[in-house]
């Protein structure tokens, strides 16, 4: 008679830790980014109040000069504990009520790396079976600071683990990097098993033969390398095609996916012809041996930085296993994650010719039949937009001086207009998946960039003189590259708002359920939106959560509707990603880290936790 009741005890905890927990940076392998918890609801979620803020003191350093830190990390929650890591390489244990460390690990980053931000995104967690409960690093946590290693500590005491020999993620590649700071890595790693997996970050537009992009898998007990997948052969000239965003796993079926980026150098191709097919792809590799199982390209022979930047997202439709891989493009496709098979079709179209020497653009690029672009595809002269009828006669004036032909025009000698620009469409954010209302939830950016090659024999006076764009060598090929927002002489964008928005696509029909603008660009306008650099949050309280915007805010949408059922004030905007858990006091919180947007408001340091009174 009590061993039933037993058995339902521990069946009933152990779905309760498994519910209340976020123990992986997207909730789970899938990359979901949703909890079930429903403590907090559309009735009660205007009540929150912050429950507690942590301060990392990643803010500044003497030795850094100009470099600033990025605070993108979203943190993990096991075993009644929360971790992340810092910017300047620090893993930090908090406790979840009261936000007080327990422990704080210094991975002593070399801080005078050229490094592209001082981006973190989190850490990863894994439990060695074969361990005792109690033995030291039974839970281990797997940071990958941004100086290219991959550490090991005792999630109990932050102590480095003896039987893990620190990897120096430099030292195996392919092609090596000429300086510190043009491979680094700003993602956590995959965790499947018992192997740690990790992709990398590396430098845009420096040269054409680009640190290798491979992806790697380390044994998760001794750090032994155990097998490496290249997204380009030896016999191209080029590098980079690296992972550098979120990868998911499905265990069940034995495969990693990886979002890969674009082939150095992004704005030209005239040396790598082809469509370069394992770049800005998502590619299925079977996790025991790095072997290819499938592979779906997003944009072929990439001219734009159309980076795969969102981490692919696992769910079912009904009973076909399906991934959604978001673009920088403002595509989205939905594919059968066994196969790679497109669920609503896919098409190749017909895209406009480069006329630069030297370069052979595809001739065409997919797109997906449903779900429809999620931003707009294409800025002319007459869709000019401006604040004033000054600024919308400086920007009609400008875009007509301009290759503007729609998507994937290629970058031209005379300047491009490239829409969406280099941020999306759908940036690194990525999507959530709401299964109680079949809903993929997806922050979108509209925001035009201006893309100029320049010869090699002008490359000097023209980085002098294109003082307000980012100017590129591209070192090996016959062109250097100048990329810019496309903005009126006092910063605002020429192509209509919304700027940013937020979306619920529908996933048994592929279509739009409902979208709303996200964020406040100009203060007290928010049909204006913003335009955005973090995802959202769903939770089984039919809520959206989410920050991102360049706003100083947090805020909770409907999930069914797009309601705005409540507004958070932050102590600076939040590049990063929301997550939930409840607490041992048996409260449900909210947690975001508020790290600003570099170059447009505050450079921050908090983490700040969200509960009920």
């Amino acid at each position: 008679m009590r061993i039933l009741p037993v058995v339902c005890q521990l069946f009933c905890v152990f779905t309760l830790e498994a519910q209340t927990d976020w123990p992986v940076y997207g909730h789970d392998p899938s990359g979901t980014k949703f909890s079930p918890l429903a403590q907090i609801t559309r009735d009660n979620v205007s009540q929150l109040k912050i429950a507690w803020t942590y301060r990392t003191g990643d803010l500044f350093d003497s030795k850094l000069e100009r470099k600033e830190p990025a605070h993108e990390a979203t943190p993990i929650f096991v075993d009644g504990t929360l971790y992340f890591n810092t910017p300047f390489g620090k893993v930090i244990a908090l406790d979840p009520v009261t936000g007080k460390p327990r422990w704080i690990h210094d991975t002593k980053i070399d801080l005078m790396g050229d490094y592209g931000d001082f981006a973190s995104r989190g850490v990863s967690t894994w439990v060695d079976p074969k361990a005792k409960p109690g033995a030291p690093c039974r839970r281990r946590i797997f940071v990958a600071p941004i100086d290219a290693r991959l550490i090991a500590l005792d999630a109990a005491t932050g102590t480095p683990c003896a039987d893990f020999h620190e990897v120096d993620l430099t030292s195996s590649l392919r092609t090596k990097p000429e300086f510190k700071g043009e491979y680094e890595e700003t993602s956590p790693p995959a965790v499947i098993n018992d192997l740690v997996i990790v992709g990398s970050g590396i430098a845009d537009n420096n040269r054409v033969d680009a640190p290798s992009g491979e992806v790697r898998a380390y044994d998760a007990r001794t750090g032994k390398l155990r097998w490496t997948w290249y997204p380009l052969p030896v016999s191209l000239k080029a590098g980079a095609a690296n992972a550098w965003s979120i990868m998911s796993t499905d265990a069940a079926r034995n495969l990693v996916f990886i979002p890969t980026g674009s082939p150095s150098p992004d704005y030209y191709g005239g040396l790598r012809p082809g469509n370069n097919d394992y770049a800005n792809s998502v590619v299925a590799l079977n996790a025991k041996t790095g072997k290819m199982v499938w592979h779906f390209q997003t944009v072929h022979h990439d001219l734009w930085d159309y980076d795969v930047a969102s981490q692919p997202l696992l769910f079912d439709i009904g009973k076909t296993p399906a991934i959604a891989i978001g673009s920088k493009t403002g595509n989205l496709f939905i594919l059968n994650r066994e196969t790679g098979k497109p669920i609503f079709g896919v098409e190749e179209r017909p895209v406009p010719k480069s006329d630069v020497p030297g370069e052979v653009a595809s001739p065409t690029q997919p797109f997906p039949i449903l779900p429809k672009p999620l931003v707009p595809q294409r800025l002319t002269a007459a869709d000019a937009w401006g604040a004033t009828e000054a600024d919308r006669k400086w920007c009609t004036e400008k875009i007509r001086s301009l290759r503007a032909d729609g998507v994937f025009t290629p970058p031209s000698l005379k300047g491009t207009a490239t829409f969406p620009g280099n941020i999306g469409g759908m940036a690194w954010g990525g999507a959530a998946f709401d299964p109680q209302h079949d809903l993929l939830i997806i922050p979108t950016n509209r925001l035009a960039a201006l893309i100029k090659l320049l010869p090699r024999a002008d490359f000097k006076e023209e980085r002098r003189s294109h003082l307000e764009a980012e100017v590129a060598e591209q070192k090996g090929a016959p062109y250097a590259m100048s990329r810019q927002f496309l903005l009126t002489p006092d910063r605002k964008p020429c192509n209509a708002p919304p700027w940013g928005t937020l979306a619920a696509i529908d996933t048994k029909t592929g279509e739009k359920r409902w979208e709303v603008p996200l964020g406040e660009f100009a203060p007290g306008h928010p049909e204006l939106g913003s335009p955005n650099l973090g995802g959202p949050m769903v939770t089984g309280g039919n809520i959206v959560f989410i920050g991102a915007a360049f706003d100083s805010h947090i805020r909770a949408f409907d999930v069914e509707t797009g309601k705005l059922l409540w507004t958070g004030d932050l102590p600076n905007s939040a590049r990063a990603n929301p997550m939930t858990y409840q607490g041992p006091d048996g409260k449900q919180y909210v947690v975001i880290s508020a790290g600003g947007h570099k170059g447009v408001n505050a450079i921050g340091d908090y983490v700040i936790a969200f509960a009920l009174p």
